[in-house]
């Protein structure tokens, strides 16, 4: 008795559960599985909402007709944002099996789950800087008075001019050059161009920017410190894996709402507030016939769902296996879209009372990106009673949206090294392989906290993930659908949620969501500009690396193609192509107990494992001779045991058939 409560208890700790009470058993004990549907759909819903809802999102709203963008916005989110959803967490689910686990669905493809590995390395290293640049920012803002609220400090140049204004008062005449410059005409070096105390804050100060990107200078301190802070809160709250993260996304995928809601409540009452909402907002339908803006809608769905990254996929593995992802994706893809509607009152609230502080228009002071969250919105935020407060709650905003996306990227990298390799001893020891990934992202985003930094951070984010997702993306799609075959996949999914998908989404699948995808990466091609920052424009050398960044990801797929072909089984090629194509065996559901169906298993002399995946045909073809050849062999037997029979007048043998008995 005292055995069976030692081994409640343990249970019991496992599951986070209070000991002595009843717990949940993970369906699959050796993987473990959520706590509960609640924490999987925070934790996706706090991978999907990340920075790019606040600091994107908005800009491009305005950028492409207010109101009428919202039009191509939602289509685009019906049409390829919530199937492609649906598509990426039914595949994790079905197999219960990571990003690289699942391509046992043909094992050719295995390359499109390396590419995502790469993908979500870079992107994991570069976003933990701009979470740490929060984190620093967050510290700085437990003051009195805000560090960029006035032109008064050493870092401060002559052109600046702060809308509190040094000695409460405000130079006009560089508010009114203000207004009268052109946006987007950056590029001229204009010295009666306004220069805002946050933007030298931000330039001269934090990052002390070098001239040139080749330029390191030196490793700023400060920031670095706070990378070593923000990795290892991502380490602590994945240090048991999705145990630990789904308790922790009770309060990192919440809060972030709060604090928007504070801040929108707190921007609605400001004077001019109307103004930079009715910007925001103000449909221009004329735009809606320019295709440049149904290519943005459909990149800012597609990117900012996190499609392709593998994480969505690594999440869902960790479901049981008869969970409802369809209703999961649907509800988690509508929850990101609202946030990033709903985070552009709260941005453009702001920036609208700032715009008639300083009798501008709204487009002047409107940014995005990291100049959006480090320099227009702080210097906003220096105009309000009690700045450091709504400071402190803003970018602790931005590192609990931060942090969602990072845990899923981390988590994306552990769970495929662990379930690649598969050992006992690693899946026991999956905190060890958590730990290297930190400390190896760490140790590569050092170089990000340079003086530099700031270049290859934005070359990363870039290049590093732009139209290599989109064809990773397709690829999926195409092998899913066409590979693996359509009709196949829609029977796994009513195997695993008891109804087919809907018809609505086969179509999708099939047709309507690769033509989309197709779209944003001609879209991409044809929009391609060479990065610039500000005044800055990049050399050669350094969009060669970008480039070489966007293809190592991609370049693993038919690298990866070609080494199975060559390993594979056959005498031709095309042979060898089949069978590079064909499903695993081990393909499938991952415990015994769902392998139903065509998954079921079959016994034979030489195995006892399962033999799924066997076309309809064979396997009927193969127990019909089974049952023929064992119909033979009783035949036989029944005449040898008559001929006994018939020669000793004993019946014993015909009942025994073990005669010594």
């Amino acid at each position: 008795m005292s055995e069976s409560n030692t081994i409640a208890a343990s249970t019991a700790d496992q599951n986070g559960a209070v000991p002595g009470e009843p717990v949940k058993k993970d369906e699959n004990s050796r993987r473990g599985n959520w706590g509960n549907q609640i924490e999987f759909v925070l934790t996706s819903v706090g991978y999907a909402v990340g920075l790019g809802n606040v600091w994107r999102f908005p800009y491009l709203c305005y950028r492409n007709g207010g109101g009428a963008f919202m039009l191509p916005y939602f289509i685009m989110l019906v049409f390829c944002g919530i199937p492609l959803f649906f598509l990426e967490l039914s595949f994790g689910q079905f197999a219960s099996l990571g990003c690289l686990g699942v391509w046992k669905i043909s094992p050719m493809f295995k390359g499109v789950g390396y590419g995502m590995m790469v993908v979500s390395t870079y992107i994991g290293i570069y976003y933990n800087v701009v979470i740490c640049i929060a984190f620093y920012y967050f510290f700085l803002s437990m003051t009195n008075l805000l560090p960029w609220t006035y032109c008064n400090n050493p870092w401060n140049t002559p052109d600046c001019s702060g809308v509190v204004g040094s000695g409460h008062q405000f130079n006009a005449s560089l508010a009114n050059a203000t207004s009268s410059l052109v946006a987007g005409v950056s590029e001229v070096v204009n010295r009666t161009k306004r220069t805002s105390p946050s933007e030298e804050y931000w330039k001269h100060y934090v990052l002390n920017i070098s001239d040139d990107i080749g330029n390191f200078g030196e490793v700023r301190l400060p920031i670095l410190g706070c990378l070593a802070v923000s990795w290892s809160v991502v380490f602590l709250c994945l240090i048991r894996g999705v145990k630990s993260s789904g308790k922790v996304v009770y309060f990192t995928a919440t809060f972030p709402y709060v604090v928007l809601t504070i801040l929108f409540i707190r921007g609605i009452t400001l004077d001019g507030a109307i103004n930079g909402i009715k910007y925001y907002l103000t449909p221009q339908w004329q735009k809606v016939l320019d295709a440049k803006v149904w290519g943005d809608a459909a990149s800012q769905i597609f990117y900012s769902l996190g499609c392709a990254w593998g994480g969505l996929i690594t999440m869902a593995s960790y479901n049981k296996f008869h969970n409802n992802c369809f209703r999961d994706s649907i509800i988690i893809s509508i929850t990101n879209c609202a946030t990033s509607v709903y985070a552009g009152f709260v941005i453009f609230s702001i920036l609208g009372f700032m715009a008639h502080h300083l009798n501008v228009p709204v487009s002047e002071v409107a940014d995005h990106g990291p100049g959006l969250a480090f320099v227009a919105y702080p210097e906003a935020l220096t105009l309000l009673p009690i700045s450091p407060l709504w400071s402190l709650l803003f970018f602790f905003m931005l590192i609990l949206l931060g942090l969602g996306t990072q845990f899923c990227l981390l988590e994306t990298l552990v769970t495929a090294i662990v379930d690649e390799i598969g050992t006992d001893w690693i899946i026991k020891n999956k905190t060890v392989v958590t730990l290297s990934v930190a400390i190896a992202g760490f140790l590569l985003g050092v170089p990000l906290t340079t003086q530099a930094g700031i270049y290859w951070l934005l070359l990363m984010d870039n290049y590093a993930a732009s139209f290599s997702l989109v064809i990773i993306s397709c690829i999926m799609c195409i092998c899913i659908m066409y590979i693996y075959g359509h009709r196949n996949y829609f029977k796994d999914v009513e195997m695993m949620l008891g109804f087919p998908p809907p018809l609505f989404f086969k179509v999708c699948w099939r047709f309507i969501s690769p033509v989309i995808i197709s779209f944003i990466l001609i879209f991409t091609v044809i929009q391609y500009k060479p990065i610039t920052y500000n005044d800055y424009v990049y050399p050669g050398w350094s969009l060669a690396i970008g480039f070489a960044m966007a293809l190592s990801s991609v370049v693993c797929i038919p690298i990866y193609a070609l080494y199975k072909i060559s390993k594979s089984p056959g005498a031709t090629f095309r042979e060898r192509l089949k069978a590079a194509c064909r499903a695993h065996p081990k393909w499938g559901p991952a415990l015994q107990e769902h392998r139903t169906g065509r998954y079921a298993p079959m016994a034979s002399e030489d195995t006892v494992e399962a033999r799924p995946l066997k076309e309809r045909d064979e396997l009927k073809e193969e127990q019909k001779e089974k049952e023929k050849e064992e119909g033979k062999e009783k035949e036989r037997k029944d005449e040898i045991s008559l001929t006994i029979q018939g020669s000793n007048g004993s019946t014993n043998t015909h009942n025994n058939p073990n005669p010594s008995a």
